[in-house]
């Protein structure tokens, strides 16, 4: 049997385990399973991945995708640009190589809308600093997009949220990699000044459940275009998958 999971702090809305079972039923591949490890702190990695039996490959998620570096014996290319990791790979001798399949999905989904955008894309927010946010800025630097970080606290970013407010203009594109909006919370969203949009912003939200959030919604009410995090997220479920399989 082979195993592979996703590993995270709250897993009960996780769209890897109904995405990859779907995966295998449609490969026929009866010898695959896909798990949800839950852990409460990083610590109980080491341990958890040494019970499974067969396991192959892993996911990992909020808020392990900084954390889980030190537990890794190498990093690949793309994690080491990104400095997170999203996609665990486990070789024959049981050495587990990271990956970041975040920063392929996010620039090759960005690239899309982009292309089907009227204005142009040269600025741009990250709302937050997680290691979801770590994919989206050195995707940003590829595409030649200058952008500034916003966080609550100050010494993790260029604006504070109450900053924003100071402003009389928004970047062109503005990406919530935070959280905030996620179902079951659907009625949370990033505080920064929605009535200075237009159609010439677009917003992208990393938060794909639900499909359309409080932060879309609002950007929409202006003209914004709006993006789901779903297309990315598929994306670097196939990058994971193409990964595990090299």
């Amino acid at each position: 049997m082979k195993q592979f999971g996703l590993i995270g702090k709250t897993l009960s809305h996780s769209f890897s385990k109904k995405y990859f079972t779907e995966k295998f039923v449609q490969l026929v591949l009866k010898d695959h399973v896909f798990n949800l490890f839950e852990i409460p702190i990083i610590e109980d990695f080491p341990a958890l991945w040494q019970s499974k039996e067969g396991l192959v490959g892993m996911n990992v998620t909020i808020p392990y995708k900084e954390q889980i570096i030190p537990f890794l014996d190498a990093l690949d290319d793309s994690a080491q640009k990104v400095g997170a990791v999203n996609v665990i790979k486990i070789t024959n001798n049981k050495k587990l190589i990271g990956y970041n399949s975040d920063y392929y999905g996010f620039k090759t989904s960005l690239e899309y809308e982009i292309s089907n955008f009227k204005n142009d894309i040269h600025t741009a927010l990250i709302l937050g600093t997680g290691g979801a946010s770590k994919a989206v800025l050195v995707a940003l630097k590829d595409l030649n997009i200058d952008f500034k970080i916003v966080s609550r606290e100050k010494s993790k970013a260029d604006y504070t949220y109450e900053e924003l407010f100071k402003c009389t203009i928004l970047p062109h594109l503005i990406v919530n990699c935070s959280p905030l909006g996620t179902f079951p919370n659907i009625e949370e969203c990033p505080n920064i000044p929605y009535h200075l949009l237009s159609e010439k912003n677009m917003l992208f939200d990393l938060v794909y459940n639900p499909a359309e959030t409080l932060f879309m919604k609002n950007g929409k009410s202006y003209g914004a275009k709006t993006q789901n995090g779903l297309d990315m997220l598929h994306l670097q479920a196939e990058k994971a998958w193409e990964i595990w399989n090299e």
